[in-house]
Formats: structure tokens, sequence, C-alpha cells
């Protein structure tokens, strides 16, 4: 890498230490003043949960703070971007349940924590499955809190809300439609990249930069930009995560590379080769997708389909396409130069990465 490559990246996860810091003191300050019984163990449970996150969404408020020319004490960015983080956990936490998913950042779920901890085996996954909807529910109220107690002037309040209410809602959109398409083998690639807009694209990159500019009061222009850059990098963000959540390292993932072929997802992966496949492999990946007990084995031979039929190749190729998308958007964004090399190095850590 670079001397202005590694200069960008740190300047990048400069705020990193702040947002972390700032996420601890008050988690440990909801467990430390909590009145009512109980309710400290699930705001330490929540730290935990909670630390070792990219921090990608935060780090990113804060980069358009500084793209809309946010100058002095970044305080506020740090606040508003540790409220996204913990609305990230809330979802990240109900996806889990949504996927029945065991691992997350290479330690159990939520769900699956609080299920062990139960003294009734029969009814111990329904109470982990309970209790982790509440410590998702009591994650965004907590993200509310921060988001406002957050200072900021007046004329600057309702761009910030705007957004983060777009960012929630496409999210929870997204899901739904990810909900509709789970198991249907049959939708289209267009139908997959519509699912991943709004499950990730949007509210990964575009809102959170969006957010940190409204907070730096942005004009039409530089919020436009956010989108123009964050839209197709955050296509490329999650079409990545497609590849490693089938190809990837678990170790560095921190994630099964079985669950989502267990789980029946029809993403672009899997419409690129069910489209490309000759009958034969056709009929044999669609044996292999959605089953439950799939184990290395098969998961092997479904992976090696994906790379026969061209459909690896294809989502790597729309990840690149994508990449230069983004690229090609801030040569034309009112940026100043620094976040704009911040921006690129960030764009190509994004869709080369292995975890």
């Amino acid at each position: 890498m670079s001397a202005r490559a590694l200069t960008a990246a740190s300047d990048f996860f400069a705020p990193r230490a702040d947002i972390d810091g700032l996420l601890q003191e008050f988690l440990t300050e909801k467990a430390r003043t909590a009145t009512v019984p109980g309710q400290a163990a699930l705001a330490l449970l929540l730290r935990e949960f909670s630390d070792g996150g990219k921090r990608f969404r935060p780090l990113l408020c804060v980069a358009g703070w500084h793209a809309a020319g946010g100058q002095g004490d970044p305080a506020g960015a740090v606040r508003l971007a540790a409220s996204i983080e913990l609305a990230h956990a809330c979802a990240l936490i109900h996806d889990d349940i949504m996927d029945a998913a065991d691992s997350r950042r290479g330690r159990a779920t939520v769900h699956r924590q609080l299920a062990r901890n139960h003294k009734l085996p029969s009814m111990a996954d329904q109470f982990g499955i309970s209790g982790a909807i509440l410590v998702g529910d009591l994650a965004l109220v907590w993200s509310d809190e921060l988001l406002h107690t957050t200072p900021m002037p007046d004329a600057h309040r309702a761009a910030v809300l705007r957004c983060v209410d777009l960012a929630r809602s496409e999210l929870i959109a997204g899901q739904h439609l990810d909900l509709l398409v789970t198991g249907d083998l049959d939708v289209s690639v267009e139908t997959t990249l519509t699912v991943l807009r709004y499950k990730t694209a949007k509210y990964t990159v575009e809102r959170p930069l969006q957010v940190g500019a409204a907070l730096a009061g942005a004009g039409h222009q530089v919020m436009d930009a956010c989108s123009a850059y964050g839209v197709p990098l955050g296509e490329a963000f999650q079409l990545r995560d497609d590849v490693l959540g089938v190809f990837g390292d678990p170790d560095r993932t921190g994630k099964s590379r079985l669950d989502d072929l267990r789980e029946g997802k029809c993403t672009s992966l899997i419409a690129h080769a069910l489209r490309a496949a000759e009958p034969v492999q056709a009929r044999r990946l669609r044996a292999l997708i959605g089953n439950p007990r799939l184990g290395e084995h098969e998961a092997a031979e479904a992976r090696d389909i994906l790379t026969r039929t061209g459909a690896r190749a294809a989502v790597e190729q729309m990840i690149e396409e994508r990449y230069r998308q983004a690229l090609d958007a801030l040569a034309a964004a009112p940026f100043p130069p620094g976040v704009v090399h911040t921006l690129e190095t960030v764009a190509e850590a994004t869709v080369h990465r292995t975890a």
C-alpha cells in the first residue's frame, strides 16, 4: 500500500477509538445504573456483542461529516456514529434470529448464548429467540437516545433525522424482500440486486455518509454525491459478502460458509449459476441449496458448480463494475481532496476484502 493510501486509511479509522470508547462507556453506564431487574445483564450482553465489529457504517458517518466540510470538534459526529452502530447491532441480532445463525464475529449469536443459559432444555431455544429480540429492541432504543442527545444546529436536525429514518425503513423493506425470495431459486439476477440494494447497499454506505453530511449542513450537491458513490459501493459490499458467504474462510469472516447455502438464499451468485447451468448442474444445485443438513462435502460440490458455470466470475465482474462507478462518482464529488483520497481507499478495501 502506498504512503498516500496508508495516510487515507489512517484518516478513516482514526475516529474508531473514540466511537468504541463512547459505546463502552455508554453501555457500561447503562448496566451500572439499571433499576429494572435483569436489565444490567442485557446491557452487558449488548456491550460484549458490540465489541469487535468493523465499525464500517459509523466510520462512514464521520467521513460524511468531513465530506460536507465539517470542522472543529467531531464529537457530535462521533456520537451520531455510535448511534448508528447500536442501530446496526439491533439489525444484526434480529437478522441472526431470522437466519437461525449460530455464529457472528467468531462467537455464538445472541440467541444461542441466551439459549445456553436457560435451565429447561425444552424451552431454551424459544427463550433465546425471545431474549435476543428484546436485546435488539433495547439496542435500537439506546441508539435513539444517543441520536436525540447529539448536539446539533436546529437547522440541521430535520435532515439528520430524515436520513436516519430512511436508512431504517429501507433496511426493513430490504429484509422483507429477502424473506419473500428466500427459498425461491427462480428469481432473476435483477430481483436479487433489488434486494441487496435496499437490505444492504443504501443502509451500509449511502445513508451513513448522508447522516454525517447532514450534521455538517450539507447541501443537495454533497448529498447527491454521497448517493452516487454510496449506492454502487454498497452493492459491491453486499456482492462481496455473498461471495464470502460461500467461498470465504470462516476463520477470517467469523461466520460459517454453510449458512447461506442451507438457508436457500438466492443471491446473485446463485441466480447467475442457475441461469448459466447445464440441466444436470441446475438440478444438482437446486437439490443442494436450501438443504438444512448440507455438510461441507455437499457445500464443496455447490462451490464447484458455482465456479464452473462462471457465476463466481460474473459476480466478481459486477463487483468491479460497481467499484469503478463509485470511483467515477468520487472524481466528480464536491468533497475536500483529503476526503476523496480516504473514500478511494475505503472503496478499494471494501471490494477486495477477505472478511
